[in-house]
């Protein structure tokens, strides 16, 4: 009876109003005296359960002085595709700092729910304030940079042409969404075959050749480079080695611009690199193609070196560096090359994507060397359907 009186008196009414047109409210069914006999007894106080004042808690607790929706993220970084390679992206950006807004997004939502999940319970320990998860593209909206590592895996047998058409076929749906909510973003591509993908890439995404950049061979100069120093017995940093074009079989050592403290090791050994060189230099470059089927077959995957790798490019596109990494980009005229191919040249990058390529002085041999690897590409590329 003491409820009854409370919940018909006026101050309550006054607060819930909708009660009374609510078809179950409790006192419908009385005769209309009874009801204005309870609403005639005087109200009595109540405490509300806690869970009506929880509310009132950030109210207190702060005093808003900007009203509105909150300024879009400057730095926001998403990843496509929480797998082994999408995953050693994300934690390398995030260690390195890099973006004040982290996206992820894949189909595999019990996936991405497990991943993000997990960050967010480290949030603690990074700078990054929000990590956001999703598979619909409306969580990577505002992103500056987006790193694209979905894709499809070769199957046993199965020829390298139909492996890009299965991949073509997903990024048919990933590209256009990501150009939906981020107009203005500068796309990484990581998917393998690295190179074809990032034409793909750029036909579907209407955007500037220079806001579409591959991964290309910036890791496979990484692992030359650690190669050779690790023979010289230095570090990987006092080594300077450029691997160009295919990210894959047909990748190009530039052997004339190896150096250590600016000497020119081919200027020590006019043979390195060839089949002429008693030193047998040119396996470097074998353990560089080799490396990457090596790790597979020990753990699996590759993941952390490739995730290091992107972050580095992620640094000199957000942090407007200015510097220098060997990315796959389009080089039709360059070179003697004559087709629209992405392969991989010392690209300087900066917040605006591919700011330029380096004219390097490449011998003969070299450029004969690339030119093939555009060719191998472009087989590839013109059987391609719907693109």
């Amino acid at each position: 009876m003491c409820l009854t009186r409370y919940i018909l008196s006026p101050p309550f009414l006054s607060l819930y109003p909708s009660l009374l047109s609510l078809p179950s409210f409790p006192f419908l069914c009385l005769p209309s005296p009874c009801i204005s006999l309870f609403l005639s007894l005087p109200s009595f106080p109540i405490s509300f359960p806690p869970a009506l004042n929880m509310a009132s808690i950030l109210q207190k607790l702060m005093t808003p002085l900007v009203s509105g929706n909150p300024e879009p993220p400057r730095n926001k970084v998403t990843v496509v595709g929480v797998g082994q390679v999408g995953m050693a992206c994300a934690v390398s950006i995030l260690l390195r700092e890099l973006a004040d807004e982290l996206a992820l997004v894949d189909v595999m939502e019990d996936k991405l729910k497990g991943e993000i999940m997990d960050l967010q319970h480290g949030s603690l320990f990074l700078k990054t304030s929000k990590i956001v998860a999703g598979k619909d593209y409306s969580v990577t909206a505002n992103s500056r940079i987006v790193v694209v590592t979905a894709g499809v895996r070769q199957q046993e047998g199965e020829s390298r042409l139909n492996l890009v058409q299965r991949n073509v076929n997903i990024f048919k749906h990933i590209v256009p969404q990501i150009i939906k909510h981020s107009p203005n973003c500068i796309i990484i591509v990581v998917s393998n075959p690295v190179d074809v993908l990032t034409y793909v890439t750029w036909k579907l995404s209407g955007l500037p050749k220079h806001r579409v950049i591959g991964s290309g061979t910036n890791l496979d100069s990484a692992r030359f480079r650690y190669l050779m120093a690790d023979k010289l017995g230095i570090h990987t940093t006092s080594f300077n080695g450029w691997i160009l074009g295919e990210h894959g079989d047909t990748s190009v050592p530039v052997w004339s611009g190896a150096n250590v403290a600016g000497i020119n090791l081919q200027t020590l050994n006019p043979d390195i690199g060839t089949d002429a060189d008693q030193e047998n230099w040119k396996e470097t470059h074998k353990q560089v193609v080799d490396s990457a089927y090596e790790v597979i077959t020990l753990k699996g995957y590759t993941n952390w070196a490739i995730g290091l790798s992107v972050a580095d490019l992620t640094e000199s596109l957000i942090r407007n560096m200015n510097r220098i990494h060997p990315v796959s980009t389009m080089v039709k005229g360059m070179y003697g090359v004559k087709d629209e191919v992405y392969l991989s040249l010392p690209c300087v990058l900066n917040a605006g994507g591919v700011a330029s390529v380096i004219n390097m002085t490449l011998t003969d041999n070299e450029i004969g060397q690339l030119k093939q690897s555009a060719d191998t590409l472009w087989g590839i590329q013109k059987d391609l359907t719907d693109v």
